[in-house]
């Protein structure tokens, strides 16, 4: 069955807390949410030599945090919330884009081989190029 607006809004809210609290927990950097889509990157704001297996281990937490939400907390009959990840690595632009509501936005093609990667993932997955895999299997082996 549909949700209604709000109670999407909540569900939404609900998740992105849990990711917020998530992103602080690993120092992962959250960029933004669009929709229903929350982006996050490391290596950006500070040095972070272990940029990969700590995005590796904040997606991981991600997917467990969604599987223990509750779609519609009203009715637990709807199941709980199924998400994926994409990461890609590679040099990304970061400026603030716009006067009205500005908004901190990261740019180039590591963006979107990420997004591809995540809409191409399977539910409760992670997907990641072959570039991200090779940095993976270096910083943490046993992760993947």
């Amino acid at each position: 069955s549909k949700l209604r607006p709000e109670e999407v809004a909540r569900m939404l809210d609900r998740l992105y807390t849990k990711y917020d609290n998530l992103s602080h927990a690993h120092n992962v950097f959250k960029v933004e949410t669009i929709g229903d889509a929350y982006m996050a990157v490391t290596n950006l704001v500070a040095d972070q030599p272990d940029h990969t297996a700590r995005m590796a281990r904040f997606a991981l937490s991600v997917i467990q945090a969604a599987s223990e939400t509750l779609v519609d907390e009203q009715d637990p009959s709807k199941g709980s919330v199924i998400t994926r990840a994409g990461m890609h690595s590679g040099p990304v632009v970061a400026d603030v884009v716009g006067l009205r509501n500005p908004r901190y936005c990261l740019f180039g093609d590591t963006v979107n081989t990420a997004s591809r990667m995540e809409s191409n993932s399977q539910a409760g997955r992670i997907h990641c190029s072959e570039f991200t895999a090779s940095h993976l299997s270096r910083q943490s082996p046993t992760i993947l």
